[in-house]
């Protein structure tokens, strides 16, 4: 039988790990930053077409290789191109301090930030962590140690969800008219590069910028972590287990010598929730993935994350046992009451897509 192929890799780079500093003051100083997001864009519009890509499994270590016609259509593009704004977002952050896990409980509290509040208002408290604390293993209490990492990710899914609400909202402004302006042009030239679109086709672009629901991001980053306790996780802050086969990374301890694949690394945890969204917007792997979540929003449906996830059985190599380990985490920590939570500061020009 055919080994299965691992498609959690779908890019290469380096992310050079910024030294921590130790400085008292930098850590009050950091308590105090918490990063806030403030967004704001109307409500979009449906849309309605085939994701005409070229279902190409390639390893390619430096560029992804795309291809929307014949071979002589055959493009690649440099993975700057690709991951420009993960790059940037992950420079940014010069000196993150890890906080232990007593000082964001703290925070938590002291800005009333409760995932029982969350679930009956549908509100989420802005807080921005840029790492997981060494601690959250050491929480014995399962369910505690459950909703303390929710806490911690679900306003970074959020943040990303909501940047591609924005961008959804100005594509669809640039489709309805009948001129653009340089800007838009040259916004839409970079957005065809960031999502893998050598052909610059609209219907395309339409398919791969949209969101993944949060309930199956939740569920993703808990199996692929542990609920935040595995070394990934705490040493490179990788959410979502995705591979790379050149530049900084984690070798799996139990990984054959023959093996040469690492474990992406990340200097913050939005970087990690970035890229997993890229990743599931534009490797192949995921392609009947998006063309069902495109489905759903021509039928004016809510985005299923449980139907959604039968599409991700190439993300680990348990396939089909993996889905059904996403589902059942979903179901028995009902992830799909964060579905339809909105980062604060609340707007009604950010009401989730149908």
């Amino acid at each position: 039988m055919k080994k299965r192929v691992n498609q959690k890799k779908i890019f290469n780079f380096k992310f050079f790990e910024k030294k921590n500093t130790n400085s008292i003051s930098r850590i009050l100083l950091s308590s105090i930053l918490i990063i806030l997001f403030f967004y704001s864009a109307p409500i979009l519009i449906n849309f309605s077409k085939k994701d005409k890509e070229f279902q190409n499994n390639s390893k390619a270590v430096l560029a992804y290789t795309l291809n929307n016609g014949g071979p002589s259509s055959e493009k690649v593009l440099n993975e700057k191109d690709l991951l420009v704004d993960i790059f940037s977002l992950n420079d940014l952050e010069t000196d993150t301090v890890r906080l232990n896990a007593s000082t964001i409980k703290q925070l938590f509290e002291d800005t009333n930030y409760s995932l029982k509040e969350v679930r009956e208002n549908k509100l989420v408290k802005p807080i921005a962590l840029t790492l997981l604390p060494n601690e959250i293993r050491m929480i014995e209490n399962i369910k505690k140690r459950k909703e303390f990492f929710i806490q911690i990710v679900l306003p970074l899914i959020l943040k990303e969800n909501n940047n591609i609400r924005i961008d959804r909202k100005r594509l669809f402004n640039i489709i309805n008219k009948s001129k653009n302006t340089p800007l838009e042009k040259k916004w839409l030239e970079k957005k065809y590069k960031q999502y893998g679109i050598p052909s610059k086709d609209l219907s395309i672009l339409k398919i791969r910028m949209d969101e993944v629901p949060v309930s199956l991001a939740l569920a993703q980053a808990a199996k692929e972590t542990g609920w935040g306790t595995s070394r990934f996780a705490q040493e490179g802050n990788a959410l979502f287990g995705q591979w790379t086969w050149s530049g900084e990374g984690l070798k799996p301890k139990d990984a054959d010598k023959d093996q040469g694949h690492k474990v992406m690394k990340f200097n913050v945890l939005q970087a990690s929730v970035r890229a997993y969204q890229r990743n599931i917007n534009t490797h192949s792997s995921y392609l009947k993935f998006r063309e069902e979540r495109a489905k759903l929003r021509d039928q004016d449906l809510k985005l299923d994350s449980l139907k959604l996830a039968e599409y991700l059985d190439q993300y680990a190599e348990t396939g089909n046992k993996y889905v059904e380990v996403l589902k059942k985490i979903i179901l028995q920590n009902n992830l799909k009451d964060f579905d339809d939570a909105k980062l604060l500061p609340s707007s009604i020009n950010l009401e989730s897509l149908i």
